[in-house]
């Protein structure tokens, strides 16, 4: 028995959720002293490949078909349990990213496995039964799942577990998976990256802004303090629906939900629908001139203020202590 961790690519690149799934999946492993599986799916260089043993990976089992160098959802989930069946894990662990939302569920349905996705807490374990804790209700409450299923799928929030490195001797294997045709039936043909920007899920740190910037005109500040600080940039839903700013960078329940090290919103009042795609920030930093702002609730720390006279003054010294 073992632990199977399906780490995602882009372009070859393994992401940094998927390093923190690895990190999971070891810390289960010294749990229940089982030996942790890396899966890697499509085009990546050896060099990335035996890095993984740098996080307490002791094989990673490479699909690396020409059909598969693109992601497809049932493709893809067809595979991680034909893995998992062929090493006979009793754990699999995904990251909830984008991808993993649509990939553990179906994963779970092909091994008859328990899901918990939204996994925010390494499991207690009591037997044959694992309790959880994850992330509920956009975010606003926190629910302890039961697994008593013999195989279980466990889907990691980003920005939950901290990447570390814990070294071992790493094993390649190649592994040629039997994909039917209709698991094919819907291909991705390209992909056409609309930015080069830090994409906002995979962000350490989100610069955000709303209508207290008055107009789209105001924006380069932001930008400019994002770039200062190495951060994404995002909005309000407001915004994007004034096209402001591009939709892919809303953040809320309608929007995509974020979970940086630090989030920084700048003129948002923080209604309770853009509250629920970032409270799971671990440190939210407010800039509003109005005391009475929502927001200010559940920052960590805050500023009451003019953005116009703040955001500069930040980037000035965030700038000079680049440079000390």
């Amino acid at each position: 028995m073992a632990i199977l961790v399906y780490i995602e690519n882009t372009a070859g690149a393994f992401k940094k959720s998927g390093y923190e799934a690895v990190s999971y999946a070891k810390a289960i492993g010294d749990l229940t002293g089982q030996p942790v599986h890396a899966l890697s799916i499509g085009k990546v260089d050896p060099v990335s490949l035996q890095h993984i043993g740098r996080y307490g990976v002791s094989k990673v089992v490479e699909v690396n078909t020409e059909q598969l160098h693109q992601f497809v959802n049932q493709a893809y989930a067809a595979v991680i349990a034909e893995v998992a069946k062929n090493i006979q894990a009793t754990t699999i662990v995904l990251s909830n990213s984008f991808s993993g939302k649509g990939l553990a569920p179906r994963v779970a349905v092909k091994l008859d496995a328990a899901l918990a996705d939204g996994a925010i807490t390494l499991p207690t374990i009591k037997g044959d039964t694992w309790e959880i804790k994850k992330s509920a209700f956009s975010g606003k409450a926190i629910a302890t799942q039961e697994l008593t299923a013999p195989v279980k799928v466990i889907a990691l929030t980003p920005n939950t577990m901290e990447a570390t490195e814990a070294q071992t001797t790493v094993e390649i294997e190649t592994f040629q998976p039997s994909v039917s045709a209709t698991d094919l039936s819907t291909i991705i043909k390209d992909i056409v990256q609309a930015t080069d920007k830090i994409p906002l899920p995979e962000a350490n740190i989100v610069v955000s802004a709303g209508r207290g910037l008055k107009g789209p005109e105001n924006w380069r500040m932001i930008e400019e303090l994002a770039d200062v600080l190495g951060a994404a940039t995002a909005c309000s839903k407001p915004v994007s629906d004034a096209g402001w700013r591009p939709h892919e960078e809303h953040v809320g329940q309608t929007g995509l939900a974020v979970s940086p090290n630090l989030y920084i919103a700048i003129g948002i009042s923080g209604a309770i629908q853009h509250l629920a795609g970032v409270s799971s920030s671990k440190t939210i930093v407010v800039i509003n001139n109005d005391p009475e702002a929502p927001f200010f609730k559940v920052a960590d720390y805050g500023i009451v203020g003019d953005a116009f006279d703040i955001v500069p003054k930040l980037i000035d010294a965030f700038k000079a202590y680049k440079n000390h």
